[in-house]
């Protein structure tokens, strides 16, 4: 098994985050692993229902479009996954139903999966380490004592990821707030958030270091210019880089690429190489 430090791929020779002051954390799949498979439920449900439009194409065809925009869209509310379904649904010729009531058939899919990991670590059977990315933890606590801010930002509809933050006690070390979707999808997002710290002059864009394991967060962080952390995670077991996950981050500018956390202490000295804690 390869040591640590050769898990950490540095895309952009000679970048640091010496002079972050923000940090910026997605959720699913960067820290919790509660979630995971979710794209399992995701997108046979809407290969199933662009099936109906009997166009012709096969459902291999059909699954490698819906992955593709939900790849692209996964950072985002869920909702803009389904306003895209809607979108590929009307332009094969059928009507389809209100984005709202595609994303709520998903999540009815989605807690059928995870409910029995919800019920283990409500009743403390599990660790919450069970159903966390290994090293998620110590980063955090690393991140903290370097006296950086953190904020939570996550596509998942807040009432449900705030539940997951608390359960997997993760809420605590985010000082600067726990955000998730809202019903007017339209009033909030990470660009948004992004936008919001900026404006409040807690920091200038390239003071921004972000980890995420989806497109959207890593194209806000280099969008202002800030330094970001792919984090390639192959759930559950986050054992190795996801290549899907990997070219995909790297394609929207994340800086360095990581499969876990475990290689936190060296992920640290890499992106602290001054004085890493």
């Amino acid at each position: 098994m390869p040591q640590y430090d050769e898990m950490i791929e540095q895309l952009r020779q000679g970048v640091s985050a010496e002079r972050a002051r923000v940090v910026l954390f997605d959720f699913d799949g960067t820290i919790s692993l509660i979630r995971s498979g979710w794209m399992e439920e995701m997108v046979p449900m809407m290969v199933d229902l662009l099936l109906e439009a009997k166009t012709g194409e096969s459902e291999e065809e059909l699954r490698v479009i819906v992955r593709e925009f939900v790849g692209k869209l996964t950072g985002k509310q869920t909702v803009y996954q389904m306003i895209e379904l809607a979108d590929q649904i009307r332009a094969r010729g059928r009507e389809p139903l209100e984005p709202l009531v595609y994303k709520t058939m998903y999540l009815d899919r989605l807690h059928e999966k995870i409910k029995d990991r919800l019920d283990a670590l409500e009743s403390g059977r599990v660790s919450k380490e069970r159903y966390m990315v290994p090293g998620a933890r110590a980063l955090l606590e690393a991140l903290r004592a370097r006296g950086l801010k953190l904020y939570l930002a996550s596509g998942t509809d807040h009432p449900y990821m705030s539940r997951e933050a608390d359960l997997l006690d993760v809420s605590r070390y985010f000082d600067g707030g726990v955000f998730g979707a809202r019903d007017d999808f339209k009033s909030f997002s990470k660009k948004i958030l992004v936008e919001r710290v900026i404006a409040r002059s807690e920091c200038r864009g390239e003071e921004f270091l972000g980890f995420g394991d989806g497109y959207v967060e890593i194209e806000n962080v280099k969008e202002v210019g800030g330094v970001a952390v792919g984090v390639a995670t192959d759930e559950p077991d986050c054992l190795r880089v996801d290549e899907w996950k990997r070219k995909r981050l790297a394609a929207v500018g994340a800086d360095f690429i990581v499969p876990h956390f475990g290689c936190h202490d060296e992920l640290m000295s890499a992106l602290f190489p001054g004085n890493a804690q």
